[in-house]
């Protein structure tokens, strides 16, 4: 039986033929590539976070903290890294976290469909983000037969959210993901220093520019004249969501609700009482709001105060060991953002799934040599805070 970590066997097998893996395999190597490949605007978009970017770093180096004590006489041959979620049976337990521009990570602009085809090429869900180069039809389109989620920073004008969440639906996407702190960008050094707001440039704007409804607030089509569908656009970015807001949101989909940027366990129980499938332990990678907490150390607070509902992670994670620690804390699932955008910007969908592979096996292996077989028995060892 194929198993993920077999992916360090085919690497093996092609050096003994002289062939080196086109990408690195390791997270610091992998950044360094990208950030001597991207364009500078780009890649202080994408890398940037909030202030001076203390909870970014520490989103990262927090999972140090965290350690987990090895079983042996464990037979791990197999290693079964599956999971349900809203009645989805998934071969892993790792998704791509929604990232506004990933459209404009590859030279060509297409990046989100770059993305796709490379979780269409893993199994790896999709969180699609409503910022795209590419309408979310075709993302779906290139996702095939793997599940997307659609990720919604919900609109101003109510009509155009409806339209929005109506769409993802009739595309296939199996879930909307509720981004709750992004209704204003947070103070990102990087990117005022510069002067760059991509979307203010017209970029990943191609959900509003070809949603009915968002044109019908427009006197002249897009293409005829950006600038003021871009002005339109900043007019309409940013609700202010409250409890108030549940039923609302509810009664736009059928499909299950994933409130984003819940940190705190108070939220998650009254989230999940308000009708919310599901709670995104998230503090947006540290880009939102500087001087917070590592978002993996408020994950165990906020799995007890969900009890059977799935948590979803994402924030800081950059190894396969990463993510088995989250799942050691209680993740159900967990996203992985920055190095899958370094994937794509150095070699598009076949970067990304590179970077994906990496991820599994590195995942896989640590499950095979610490005698851990299921993500069962993962969760029942759980993860140790550990002194340094």
């Amino acid at each position: 039986m194929a198993q993920f970590g077999d992916y360090q066997n085919e690497i093996y097998a092609a050096g003994l033929r002289g062939v080196l893996p086109k990408l690195p395999v390791d997270a610091a190597t992998l950044e360094a590539r990208a950030e001597a490949a991207m364009p500078p605007h780009v890649l202080n978009y994408v890398q940037g976070g909030c202030g001076d970017e203390a909870t970014q770093r520490r989103n990262s180096t927090a999972f140090a903290d965290w350690g987990m004590v090895p079983r042996m006489m464990v037979d791990t041959r197999v290693r079964d890294l599956s999971i349900e979620l809203f009645g989805l049976t998934l071969p892993t337990p790792i998704f791509l976290s929604p990232i506004g521009v990933t459209g404009i990570c590859t030279a060509d602009g297409h990046g989100d469909l770059a993305a796709a085809r490379a979780s269409a090429a893993t199994g790896v869900p999709m969180m699609v983000s409503t910022l795209a180069n590419d309408p979310l039809e075709r993302v779906a389109e290139a996702l095939g037969d793997t599940p997307g989620f659609f990720q919604l920073y919900t609109p101003r004008h109510e009509g155009l959210t409806e339209s929005l969440v109506a769409r993802a639906e009739a595309a296939g996407y199996k879930g909307i993901v509720v981004t709750l702190d992004t209704w204003v960008t947070g103070w990102r050094p990087r990117d005022l220093n510069t002067g760059n707001f991509p979307q203010l440039r017209g970029a990943v704007l191609a959900n509003y520019f070809s949603d009915p409804v968002f044109r019908s607030l427009l006197a002249r089509p897009p293409e005829d004249d950006p600038a003021a569908a871009v002005m339109t656009w900043a007019a309409t970015f940013g609700r202010v969501l409250t409890w108030d807001d549940m039923a609302w949101l509810r009664s736009l989909t059928s499909l299950p609700i994933i409130l984003k940027g819940l940190c705190h366990p108070d939220d998650a129980r009254r989230a999940i009482d308000a009708g919310a499938d599901a709670i995104f332990c998230s503090n947006h990678g540290g880009r939102q709001a500087n001087g917070g907490i590592a978002a993996i150390d408020m994950l165990p607070d906020v799995v007890a105060a969900a009890g059977d509902v799935p948590v979803l992670f994402d924030s800081g994670v950059r190894s396969g060991s990463d993510v088995v620690k989250a799942l050691a804390l209680g993740a159900r699932a967990v996203g992985i953002g920055r190095p899958f955008v370094y994937g794509l910007a150095l070699d598009g969908a076949e970067g990304a799934a590179h970077v994906i592979k990496c991820l599994l096996a590195e995942a896989d292996l640590l499950m095979a040599v610490n005698g851990y077989p299921t993500l069962a028995d993962v969760r029942a060892a759980g993860a140790t805070r550990q002194r340094r």
